[in-house]
């Protein structure tokens, strides 16, 4: 049985590479590989010196342990590593899912998210985040009447990826509380978790609220390395650890050397690449709240909490043809809600990178040239 198509990153192949005004990107700005080993008081020698042999299947134990200081109850043994984020939504449900299990999923969210589940279940409701006037909320009451016997899975992205809505603690713990109550697993992409702006504490990962949660992070998104293609996840329960295991040997088998060193060297510099992040969003969403009151016609601006991107209101019969004229007749790319699961009346937008400003004003002066 085919899966359905992953739209987002069909667009992203059509247009992230070609067209040069982007202003969807969901990671923060990058570093050069020698800046990264700089941060990290590590040399390109020590680099060049790794052996390119295979590695273990679980991850290196070096690096399991260094993840498991970013949590509190966790340890080497619960971290698997990954040869790249995306790998651990598809072993996920690859181990935990059956045909009719009901999921539940935290909406809109990245395809993965809600298309596996989908493809291998054919039983997924969608627990959509509601707009408010000045953010997003969430609607625990609503959330909870989509708990069924069957119900095997709820999926969340925490800190919220395409809104940047950041949920208290208190409902953090309501969501764990209905999870636990339920007895039911819960995976929480936590990619953006580090990213919460102005001052906002970060929130306990769920691993540290929940033995039945699944917890993925990684270095693409709050760290700014996509390239290293180096994430996580954190499973407790050792029976579904080692199923989700036997799955890896099936896909990447191990992750890559390369890989698994420079994401130490991340860890090592963690603070510092953090903190350059926050720094460029917040910068960064200063010009782009000019820019939306000065544009209040055409856009509905919801301030994110946390994470580097933003769902836009756009006051337009359809998002996915203007996003697609804006990228062939100006050259800047939004990313469409309808690709996202939600409606087709807003983009998504992001706030990560270095050359955000110079992109949002051709972005602006396209706009003023289009109603003169």
């Amino acid at each position: 049985m085919q899966i359905a198509p992953f739209e987002i990153e069909q667009y992203f192949d059509r247009y992230e590479f070609t067209t040069p005004h982007l202003l969807c990107a969901s990671d923060c700005e990058t570093v050069s590989l020698a800046e990264l080993l700089e941060m990290a008081g590590m040399s390109m020698s020590d680099f060049g010196r790794l052996r390119l042999g295979y590695t273990e299947a679980q991850g290196n134990p070096e690096l399991r342990t260094a993840v498991s200081h970013l949590y509190k109850s966790v340890q080497p043994n619960q971290v698997v590593i990954l040869a790249a984020p995306e790998e651990g939504i598809y072993l996920t449900m690859r181990a935990l899912l059956d045909p009719d299990d009901h999921v539940i999923v935290l909406t809109p969210a990245y395809n993965s998210l809600r298309t596996i589940a989908q493809h291998i279940t054919g039983n997924v409701s969608q627990w959509e985040i509601q707009p408010t006037e000045n953010g997003w909320q969430i609607d625990l009451n609503a959330f909870e009447r989509l708990v069924k016997p069957e119900t095997k899975l709820i999926i969340v992205n925490f800190p919220h990826n395409p809104t940047g809505f950041l949920p208290t603690l208190n409902q953090l713990q309501a969501v764990v509380d209905i999870a636990q109550r339920h007895d039911i697993w819960l995976f929480c992409d936590e990619m953006y978790r580090g990213l919460e702006l102005y001052g906002a504490d970060t929130l306990p990962s769920a691993t540290d609220l929940y033995h039945r949660a699944i917890v993925l992070a990684g270095l693409s998104k709050v760290h700014g390395l996509p390239g290293l293609r180096a994430g996580w996840l954190i499973i407790q329960e050792p029976e579904l650890r080692a199923q989700l295991i036997n799955w890896k040997h099936y896909t990447s088998i191990c992750p890559p050397a390369p890989s698994e060193f420079l994401a130490m060297a991340a860890l090592k510099a963690q603070e510092q690449l953090i903190l350059r992040s926050r720094r460029l969003i917040e910068q960064n969403l200063q010009a782009a709240a000019s820019f939306f009151e000065r544009l209040s016609q055409l856009f509905e601006w919801r301030p994110p909490q946390a994470g580097s991107v933003a769902l836009v209101g756009l006051n337009l019969p359809s998002a996915t043809d203007y996003c697609h004229k804006l990228a062939e007749s100006a050259g800047v790319l939004l990313l469409p809600s309808s690709y996202l699961g939600y409606g087709d009346q807003h983009v998504r937008m992001g706030y990560g990178r270095a050359d955000f400003t110079a992109n949002l004003a051709v972005f602006e002066e396209y706009l003023l040239a289009a109603t003169t």
